[in-house]
């Protein structure tokens, strides 16, 4: 591999300060949403008694999720040794980062009181994996941090190997507590499951990698830089595998639940629509199955379309479409499933809605404080690109694999 020469961007021209203005608007608008909610009282969204985590959070743990896979490539590159994903390394890192922002400034302001958090952060409860998870967060920032500036700090690039492998396992540990959030409450049949950890992990993947695939590309072609054939290539065809991975857990998780019969009225609600679910039904096989799954691996896998970047795009989005659509699935649909409290009796139906199905409807003040976590996370990276040495001048196919051939698929 021919040495790479990373370089900043100019960010002067009309575009890249439309798309800041545009983005921008929509933090306000988020902003604007987060008061709105804390002035009023949750009461004007669509989160009740029985939905207390709404919408806001599906977008949240999505970008957490996609935090931890946006590292893959960078930890691909350091350690498992790949020299050919290492020009693509420090944007990697900085996206991880940026996603991780968005996400918990959505959690931070769908608290109804952000200062609530000063409470999270100086008492630590160790038997709440919430309480894990605020020392996993911030130890992902610490070692994910450290492991960019050894990367872009001439100095310290002996050490660069050891800090990726420390982000390596962090990001895993991280992933795993996220997953284990719904894993550990028993209460919920949706979660009540163990291989949710592993799962959330093979779905950091390919949702990390699909927003890093649409950044790159639009990095690119936004600038006028060579993103040769060879990048296009490897990361469809990872992207391919991850997706496949993430479809091979659903089914798993579904047929484990299917196997335990306490569990086939969730799966009949989720499946099948039963019990007032056709709307989490309709989510999971139109979002989550067909755009997020099955015409993502057609696309990336259509004879003769191995460097079609229209066709990688589109499968990209398809599967951040598809990721929104799974966790709305699972965190919405998980709570809306009434509560078994008393397993194998006959309960009579009472004011606090015992056994009835939960309804939920998102308000657009909650849609907009979503976005506005993915607009922060892509004005971090816009800014990044500008101020830091993120990008290579070139990915050209001779200079980031020397032995591709202009033909080779």
């Amino acid at each position: 591999m021919k040495t790479i020469r990373l370089k900043e961007i100019e960010g002067n021209s009309v575009g890249y300060l439309g798309l800041l203005a545009l983005l921008g608007a929509f933090v306000l608008a988020g902003l604007g949403s987060a008061y709105y909610m804390e002035h009023h009282g949750h009461w004007v969204t669509g989160m009740n008694n029985q939905i207390v985590w709404g919408l806001p959070h599906v977008f949240a743990v999505f970008l957490i999720v996609a935090a931890s896979g946006a590292l893959n490539i960078a930890s691909i590159s350091s350690v498992f040794d790949k020299k050919f994903y290492k020009p693509l390394a420090p944007l990697s890192a900085m996206l991880s980062l940026a996603l991780l922002i968005g996400g918990l400034m959505i959690l931070v302001l769908d608290l109804g009181h952000p200062d609530r958090l000063i409470v999270a952060m100086t008492y630590y409860n160790f038997k709440s994996i919430f309480a894990w998870n605020m020392i996993l967060y911030n130890g992902f920032f610490l070692f994910t941090g450290v492991y960019l500036w050894f990367m872009l700090d001439r100095n310290m690039k002996g050490y660069t190997k050891y800090a990726g492998f420390a982000a390596f396992i962090w990001r895993l540990i991280l992933t795993t507590g996220t997953g284990a959030i719904f894993g550990f409450i028993v209460a919920r049949t949706g979660y009540n499951m163990a291989m949710l950890a592993p799962m959330f992990i093979i779905m950091s993947f390919a949702f990390g990698l699909a927003i890093y695939i649409l950044v790159l590309m639009a990095a690119y072609k936004w600038t006028d830089r060579v993103l040769g054939d060879a990048v296009i290539v490897k990361l469809r065809k990872l992207l391919g595998v991850f997706v496949a991975a993430v479809l091979y857990f659903v089914v798993v998780y579904h047929l484990t639940n299917l196997y335990m019969t306490n569990h086939h009225d969730y799966e009949a609600f989720i499946l099948l629509g039963t019990d007032g679910g056709e709307n989490y039904s309709r989510m999971f096989w139109i979002g989550q199955i067909a755009l997020g799954s099955l015409i993502p691996l057609a696309l990336i896998f259509a004879p003769g379309a191995s460097k079609c970047r229209m066709t990688l795009s589109a499968a990209s989005i398809l599967v951040i479409l598809g990721g929104l659509a799974q966790m709305y699935t699972l965190i919405i649909g998980g709570q809306a499933f009434p509560l078994e409290i008393f397993p194998g009796m006959e309960v009579l139906e009472t004011t606090f809605f015992d056994g009835v199905t939960a309804q939920y409807m998102p308000t657009l003040a909650e849609t907009m404080l979503g976005l506005s976590g993915i607009a922060v996370a892509l004005i971090i990276v816009a800014l990044s690109v500008k101020v830091l040495n993120l990008l290579p001048e070139t990915l050209d196919d001779t200079t980031v694999d020397p032995h591709h051939k202009a033909d080779q698929a």
